[in-house]
């Protein structure tokens, strides 16, 4: 998907991220793995989904979070052990005379014998810089994870203070609105009072000679 969601999370985006994380947790592959698959699936980045894991999807599948790790392990159990019989078979079937079958020349048979040795070494040493190679690609994808959620830990702070900040200054602002409320009904109050004062008292004006007239 090419649209980048930025709406809430449904339960069905939820039910989503658990079985395909899930899922990679029982077949060994990487959480980043399963956060970029669900992220082409629901139209979400691979740092959202894994956002939404770390911080609420997973603390709800942690009893199926301990039984994928333990398929897991026996998975890879089954796969050592399986590794083991191949090689047990591959030892017992090589060629016997890549294993001393030339008689009556005990040098020339233990030569033979190491040649075999030396190239299934220089198999299983391909084999283990393959397994280096990928260790070193899924400890970069872990730093980089980190990283990517370090990064997102500070952005949630930053916009949760800033949510206080607004929030406080909000309530300032309607305090000191009520406050100026409360001062103009006194003031509305009091000019009131004042009018009603003045036309209360008596009103005198002077005639031509000089004496007071009150004024009804």
């Amino acid at each position: 998907m090419s649209a980048i969601r930025q709406d809430a999370w449904s339960d069905e985006d939820d039910l989503i991220l658990a079985e395909v994380t899930l899922r990679h947790i029982r077949e060994g592959s990487t959480q980043l793995s399963a956060f970029e698959e669900v992220g082409e699936k629901i139209g979400r980045t691979a740092a959202a989904c894994g956002f939404r894991w770390n911080s609420f999807v997973r603390k709800r599948y942690e009893a199926a979070i301990q039984i994928a790790k333990a398929q897991r392990q026996k998975r890879n159990q089954h796969k050592r052990s399986h590794s083991i019989a191949n090689v047990s078979g591959v030892v017992a079937t090589l060629d016997t005379a890549e294993f001393g079958a030339i008689r009556g020349d005990a040098f020339s048979e233990e030569s033979i014998s190491i040649d075999a040795v030396i190239r299934f070494l220089r198999q299983w040493k391909g084999s283990y810089q393959e397994m280096v190679r990928q260790l070193r690609m899924l400890e970069k994808e872990l730093n980089d994870k980190q990283l990517e959620m370090d990064r997102l830990v500070e952005e949630n702070d930053r916009l949760s203070k800033q949510v206080n900040e607004v929030e406080t200054d909000y309530r300032v602002v309607n305090d000191d609105y009520k406050a100026l409320i409360q001062i103009m009904d006194r003031a509305r109050k009091l000019a009131f009072l004042v009018e009603e004062e003045d036309e209360g008292k008596p009103r005198f004006k002077m005639d031509a000679n000089g004496n007071l007239e009150r004024i009804e």
